[in-house]
Order: C-alpha cells, then structure tokens, then sequence
C-alpha cells in the first residue's frame, strides 16, 4: 500500500511536464503554419498556372506538359523544401535562430570577420529578401482578387482597385502590431491547407493517371524534350517553392522540429494533393488553363474561396513584412544599415516589432508593382529570381558553416552542398531568362540595397579611423586629469563611445567648454554580439580605472534592441550605484562634411553623409531618457 501510494504521485509529476510540453508543442506547430508556410501555400494560386502557359508559350497544354510540370513542381518541393531546408539548413541555427544574417554570423564566426565575401553574402541575401518581401503582398494579393474573374468577368476593372485597398490597409494596420489577430494566422492556414487539398483530392478521378506524375521521370523528360520553352517554364516551376527561406528565418519563433513537423503532416501532403489535382483537371479539360486553381472548385464555393485566399495572402504578406523588420533590426545591430526607430507593439512577443521607415517604403514599392504590372502573371516574371538568388547565397554560406564551424570534412561539406547548389543555380539560370520581361526589378533593388550596405559599412570605417587618429588615449587622460583635477559637481556622467581605448569626444568637449569633472564617469561602449541574444548576466562589464572612472562593455545579440538605461541597472549587482535621476548621459552629435582626401569617391561620400543625417537619434535608439541627455556638437570629415 505504502509503496504504490508513493508511486503514483512521482508518475503524476512526472506526466505533468510531459504533457506541457506535448500542448506547447501543438501550439507552436499550429503557429507555425500561418507565419512560416503562409507564403508556400499561396504558391498554388499561380504556380501551376504560370508554368504550364511558358511550357506551351501561347500554344496548346499537351498531356506530356501537365505531367513533365506538375512532377518538376512535386520534386522541387521534396528536394529544395523537404531535403535542403527542412532536414538540412535548419540544423544551422545559432542558439535556436535562423535566417541570412544568422547564416552570416556563423559564417563569420567560422571564418573571422574579416573575410569580405562572407559579409557580402549576408548583404546580398538580405536586399534579396527585400525584393521578395516587396513582391509576395503583390502577386499574393493579386492572384487571390483575380479569382473574382472566375466568377463573374464583370469584377475585372476591379481588380486592382481593390489589391490596392487591401494593401493600403495591410500596411495601414502595422503600427497597432498583429499580437492580437496572429493566434488565428495558425488556425485559418490551417482550414486554407485542408481545403486546397481537398478542391485537388477530388479532381484527381478526372483523370486518375496523374498520380503517376510522382516520378521524376516525367519532369526530366520535359526538361529535355522543350528546349528554351524548357527552362522559361522550370523558372515559374519555381514559384512553388517561393517561401521556403521562411522556414530558416522563422526558426526563432516557432523551433526546429514544430516547423518540420507541420511541413512533413500537413503543408507538403496538402500542397501535392493540390498540384496533383490542378494537373487532374488540365488533363481532362485543358482550356481551364486560364485559372485550375479556382476552377478545382464548384461554382457555389466559388466566392468563398476568393475571400478565404484574400485571407491567406494577407497572413502570408504579413509574414514577409514582419520577416522585413526583423531583418532591419538584425542589419542595424551588425552595422549595415543606419540606425532607425524601431518601436515594439506587443509587450509578450519578443518578434513584434514596427520600423516606421521600412514599412512606408515597403508600401510605396508594392503599391507600385501592382500598378506597373498589373497582373500575378506579369509579376511572376520578377518573383523567381528574387528568391533563387537567395537560395544560392543560402547554399554557399552553408557550405562555409559545415565546413569551419560544424568541422565537417571539406569533401563532405562539398558532397552534401554541391548537388543544392547546383539545383539552385539551374534554377537561378532559368529565372534569368525573365531578366526583360520584370526579372530586372529584384535584381536592381537588390543592387541598390546592397550598394547602400557597402558604403554605409565603409563609411563608418573610415570616420572610425579619422576620429581615433585625433583622439587622446583613455588611460593617459585619466592620470592627466588625476595629476591636476578640476573641479567637481555631483552625480553620474556616462559618455557613449565606439572606442574604449580612447577618450570620447563629448568627455573632451566637455572638460574644454564647461572646465568640471562629475564625481563618477563611465565611459560606455555598447557591442553587438554574433549571438541572437544575451543572457542579462553576461551583458554588462565594468572596469574600474581609478577612484571616479570605470569603463563599461555592454553587449547586445543581433536580434535585441539595446537599452541603456536597463543595461546599467543590471551593474547594481557589480557594486555600482546607478541612479537614473543622478546621472546625465552625454552623446556626440556628429555633422559630417565630405573630404577631398577621403578614402570613397565624393558620391559614395554624400550617400554615406545622407544615410547618416536620416538614423535615428542616439538618445531614441538606446531608450535614454530625453531629459537625461546632453548632446554635445562635433564636425567630422571623411
């Protein structure tokens, strides 16, 4: 009696956990469908479509084509997405995170910081996110409002009027932040998947012999039998794919294995169904080539599913837009881009963040795209090359991370990335044959972005290296002033500074100008590590450098915002006494000037001068109090 009483509380405690965790699982595999798969599952709106009319490039859709694509669609959601991404590229996380820049970091922390081609790469991957996040609100949304043709003809001059509302307000709603409508993202993905697959499931009896499409074979064959038609129709296969980097950038959120499990149960068995349907119909009826999606559906159901596809563009254009802040937030911290105001709109989720700046941008552009171009199929043209170009950036890096930092050996670092690379780059080449037709656009802004990150990463390397040639070392100050002492006045003077080594320009301007000294300086240098985030108790260092000086390292991960003030409270523990109301926080406000014998040409200088004016104010970006600030003027040239 006594043993099996003692026995059965231990098992219950024991199942408690168990259980939690089986819920939080759930959850997180639930959550993971709106915001990670959004975007592939839209996929099929389009996909089919757009592959199938450059296979027949304005002729007939034979037998041979259905099955030759819909079994290149099949395998390139088993290699690029099951394969590469779900079993291989989310193994490399950096502490639970994902993503290009998070693929940079451990690249760099494999092969040092200072090899360029790896900086590079991370800057190329993310202007081409950029591209994609600027085109997936508008070929998503518009795909989903064209479905209103298939109902009545008459909704055709309404079309774009109405994309352009839907996404006016999209972008509209970003600064109220999305805690409140994301816990349905999850669950309405969810009903989108279950009724694609089953609009595909019951079009496969309109011609069984589809399913056959299952083998490679078919899709090979195709490749080899249709030349340039071929490889224009291998670009839009593409398309398919279009959201698979979700699954990497996502990974903070949602983790490893509730990603691969909603993937593996339900988004890929849902999407072939779909495909596999889509091909069904074309087969039996090939004039419905005009739209197989919407016409896998009854004239009834119709509406119903134009409205539920208008739903599940937005939650996929939600993803990217949100996908865009965080990619901001992750340059800034690693010192690509300008500091910019970065607001947080949900006190429980660490992802929900706003940048005022991006968001207005991200608008413009995609307002832009919906009126230049029109229609998903013109601006299937642009989409591929955007994400292909990140893949193989994706690929590369990889090969880098399994390599130096998994210490695998490099023939089979070389074995298990070569055939990825080599299938991103066939497909690559195919998108680029769409180069005139709007392929251009991602390409040039993703040249853009990344001619804004180079010279805004050079230019603070040389205004760096001006202003610490005119500096005066830390140390040498402090015995100067220790020798002959100015007067002093009360409280806490904390001097910013990108180099600890040296004295800060605001400490010198205001011994120069107002001839005192506080009782306590602190020199403050913040840092950003390659790690996502930092635990509190490894964030701040103090050293002391006599009776009334200390310096201080305060370290932030790339995907945190810094906060003075809360990192300074953390020094309590140390020993140091930190009064908000007794310390005044002096911060340089630089006015730069071009030089003639500056180490960029003059206009690579005024882009740098002008990404310097537009960042975000010192005080705004580190939270510091306003009214605890000093701001102290400087002119610097480069």
């Amino acid at each position: 009696m006594t043993t099996t009483a003692s026995s059965q509380p231990d098992s219950t405690e024991t199942a408690l956990p168990s259980a939690a965790q089986a819920s939080s699982f759930r959850v997180l595999t639930l959550g993971s469908l709106g915001v990670v798969y959004g975007d592939i599952g839209t996929s099929p709106l389009y996909a089919l479509k757009e592959s199938l009319s450059a296979a027949a490039a304005g002729g007939v859709v034979t037998r041979e084509m259905v099955f030759g694509i819909v079994s290149l669609i099949l395998w390139a959601l088993i290699v690029i997405v099951t394969v590469k991404y779900v079993l291989f590229i989310l193994r490399a996380d950096n502490k639970g995170e994902g993503g290009t820049l998070t693929l940079m970091a451990l690249a760099q922390m494999a092969m040092g910081h200072n090899i360029l081609v790896i900086t590079l790469l991370g800057m190329i991957g993310a202007a081409l996110f950029y591209g994609d996040a600027i085109i997936t609100p508008a070929i998503s949304v518009l795909s989903a409002v064209e479905g209103l043709t298939v109902a009545s003809p008459a909704f055709g001059p309404y079309v774009i009027p109405l994309s352009l509302v839907i996404l006016i307000g999209l972008f509209a709603v970003q600064s109220h932040g999305t805690a409140r409508v994301a816990a349905w993202f999850g669950p309405i993905t969810a009903v989108w998947f279950v009724l694609m697959a089953i609009g595909g499931v019951v079009h496969i009896a309109d011609d069984p012999s589809i399913l056959a499409a299952i083998s490679p074979t078919y899709g090979i064959v195709f490749l080899a039998t249709h030349g340039t038609a071929g490889l224009f129709a291998l670009g839009a296969v593409f398309l398919a794919v279009t959201g698979a980097e979700a699954l990497y950038a996502d990974m903070g959120h949602f983790g490893r294995r509730p990603i691969q499990t909603a993937w593996l149960g339900l988004v890929l068995p849902c999407l072939a169904l779909n495909y596999i349907g889509q091909g069904a119909l074309l087969l039996a009826d090939p004039g419905k080539i005009e739209n197989p999606f919407f016409l896998l559906y009854p004239q009834w159901a119709l509406l119903p599913m134009v409205g539920m596809a208008t739903v599940a563009t937005i939650i996929a254009s939600q993803a990217v837009i949100t996908g865009a802040f965080s990619l901001t937030q992750q340059a800034i911290q690693l010192g690509l881009l300008p500091r910019m105001a970065i607001r947080w709109t949900s006190e429980t989720e660490k992802g929900q963040i706003y940048v005022p700046k991006v968001n207005f941008l991200l608008l413009l552009a995609v307002l832009y795209l919906v009126v230049a171009f029109r229609s998903s199929s013109t601006l299937a043209h642009a989409y591929g090359i955007a994400v292909t170009g990140t893949m193989v950036v994706t690929a590369i890096m990889a090969f880098f991370v399994a390599w130096r930092f998994w210490n695998w050996p490099i023939w089979l670092a070389v074995a298990v990335v070569a055939p990825f690379l080599l299938i991103d780059t066939i497909f690559l080449a195919a998108n680029a044959l769409k180069i005139p037709q709007g392929g251009w656009m991602p390409l040039v802004v993703g040249a853009l972005l990344v001619t804004l990150m180079l010279i805004w990463r050079r230019g603070s390397r040389i205004l760096f290296e001006k202003t610490r040639k005119a500096a005066v070392p830390l140390l040498e100050l402090i015995e100067i002033l220790r020798k002959s002492p100015p007067p002093r006045v009360k409280g806490t003077a904390v001097f910013l500074t990108s180099d600890p080594e040296t004295a800060p320009t605001a400490f010198m301007h205001n011994l120069k100008h107002n001839k005192i000294l506080h009782e306590n300086n602190v020199v403050l240098t913040v840092r950003t590590a390659d790690a996502p985030r930092i635990a509190d108790d490894d964030r701040v260092h103090i050293e002391r450098l006599g009776d009334s000086f200390s310096r201080v390292s305060m370290t932030y991960g790339y995907m945190e915002a810094p906060n003075i003030p809360r990192g300074l409270a953390l020094l309590r523990r140390q020993g140091f006494k930190f009064d908000i109301m007794a310390t005044s926080f002096f911060v340089s406000r630089r006015s730069i000037r071009a030089s003639v014998h500056s180490g960029m040409p003059l206009w690579q200088d005024r882009i740098f001068i002008s990404l310097a004016k537009s960042a975000t104010d010192a005080t705004d970006f580190f939270r510091i109090p306003t009214d605890r600030v000093v701001e102290v003027g400087t002119q610097v040239t480069v």
